[in-house]
């Protein structure tokens, strides 16, 4: 759609709510949905070997939206298991990762009693070979998995499961899922620190932070943050973490060394009668802003990470949840659960350039190469 998009870098993966990771993709394998053979398909292939792609996993319809920034349009749809939520890229472009699960889907204004009983075989970590696009695994992770992270040597997946209170930790060369490790009520983001030597877990119910030595698979300490953490996201040197609070309204900025909370911004209300419900996290490939989705308020917060002031909230859609950042981060896209739709900003304007149509109620976001 513009120039710049043919600019990009080969920069790191960036994804949703979670460190780049390496993973690789042998045995334990269960095949489960994939994708067809179309033209689409093929398009989407092309578009694969010449730049980056968007995947965005959408809740309500079962698959996997792919965009391609250089025109901002949909080039393949792919069925992925159930309910798809958290998103994740490999660093070397050849996989994306999507948490599905069989439990019905709750939330505000469901009576969650009436709903049916959860399908647990329908849980697990989805691997789609980027190349082909289609679900070439199922790992296991733990009941109702909603977001994960992944090792930087590739070798382990930490799941974060909603209902159960722990993180599951699955072993993806054999398949299986190792451990499942206490955590606070409501886990949902699971961040691995830049240098592998942490995995950070939000806890919802206990509006703190999970710190899980990988070594040991032990809980190492716990860091209170604001009310109903989301999600985690570290500066590139992994000196510093930004946690987004959905009901208290704010971001916690945490020194990563010290587990010490440095200070709380609170967010604002950019759109009349929308209160700012921070959610997604992305950080700037150049570690200088951390942009901020602030779900039912309607808005992005965009903050410098120097002075850790609000630079600027600005409105992008209904909802956003899921946010990823371009390669060059010049763009960023925000899916939209209730509009269905993605928005595509400007990061330099702060001006949606487009909305393009997803899925059923999009969640994450995930950039490749």
């Amino acid at each position: 759609m513009h120039d710049l998009r043919l600019h990009r870098s080969a920069a790191g993966s960036v994804v949703l709510m979670a460190g780049a990771v390496l993973v690789a993709c042998g045995g334990g394998a269960e095949k489960t949905a994939t994708s067809d053979t179309t033209p689409a398909a093929a398009t989407a292939t092309a578009a694969h070997a010449n730049g980056p792609l968007v995947y965005v996993s959408n809740e309500d319809t079962d698959n996997m939206t792919v965009i391609d920034p250089r025109t901002d349009s949909v080039v393949e749809t792919v069925l992925v298991g159930k309910r798809p939520r958290g998103v994740h890229m490999s660093p070397d472009g050849k996989y994306i990762f999507v948490a599905v699960s069989g439990a019905p889907k709750g939330g505000p204004g469901i009576d969650e009693s009436k709903l049916p009983p959860p399908d647990t075989t329908k849980d697990g970590i989805a691997v789609v070979d980027a190349s082909t696009l289609k679900v070439v695994r199922t790992l296991p992770g733990g009941l109702d998995p909603e977001n994960f992270g992944i090792s930087n040597d590739g070798k382990y997946i930490y799941v974060s499961d909603e209902n159960g209170g722990t993180v599951g930790v699955t072993d993806v060369e054999t398949g299986k899922l190792v451990i499942k490790i206490p955590v606070g009520s409501e886990p949902e983001g699971v961040t691995v620190t830049p240098d592998g030597s942490e995995v950070w877990v939000t806890s919802e119910g206990k509006s703190a932070i999970y710190v899980l030595d990988p070594k040991t698979n032990k809980i190492v300490t716990t860091i209170p943050v604001g009310k109903r953490p989301r999600s985690v996201a570290f500066t590139p040197d992994g000196s510093r973490a930004y946690v987004p609070a959905e009901v208290g309204g704010n971001v916690s900025v945490v020194d990563v060394k010290s587990h010490e909370v440095l200070k709380t911004i609170p967010i604002p209300e950019a759109v009349k009668g929308k209160t700012a419900k921070p959610m997604g996290s992305v950080m700037a490939p150049d570690g200088k802003t951390v942009y901020i989705t602030n779900g039912r308020g309607q808005t992005v917060t965009a903050i410098d990470t120097k002075t850790n002031n609000i630079v600027a909230t600005f409105e992008v859609g209904a909802r956003p949840w899921g946010i990823g950042i371009s390669p060059d981060g010049k763009e960023l896209y925000t899916a939209n659960g209730p509009s269905n739709d993605v928005s595509v900003i400007d990061a330099a304007t702060h001006r949606v350039i487009k909305k393009i149509p997803a899925g059923g109620s999009p969640w994450g976001v995930a950039i490749s190469k």
